[in-house]
């Protein structure tokens, strides 16, 4: 069952994808489309709808983008209760 999601929790969808080893970063997409706008700010690479979610991360080679993705499905699966789909926008090297 799903349960939906605010905006507000953009924030702390961002704060937990990013403590997945191998994310380098969030990704706004190619057109800025990646967002969550809040008041005053925006929270790039994280969408928030009221039955999915959706995340746009950078991943840091040598990771394996799959897994990495992977990752962040299985993470983020224990803090929200809606679908979330991972996309892979970049590849970068530290």
């Amino acid at each position: 069952m799903t349960a939906p999601l605010e905006p507000e929790q953009a924030d702390l969808i961002a704060a937990a994808v990013l403590e997945v080893p191998g994310v380098a970063g969030l990704h706004a997409g190619i057109f800025g489309e990646a967002v969550t706008v809040l008041p005053g700010r925006r929270i790039d690479g994280v969408v928030v709808g009221h039955e999915s979610c959706s995340v746009h991360i950078i991943v840091r080679y040598p990771g394996n983008p799959d897994a990495v993705a992977l990752a962040v499905q299985e993470t983020l699966a224990r803090t929200v209760r809606t679908p979330v789909v991972v996309t892979v926008e970049d590849l970068t090297v530290d």
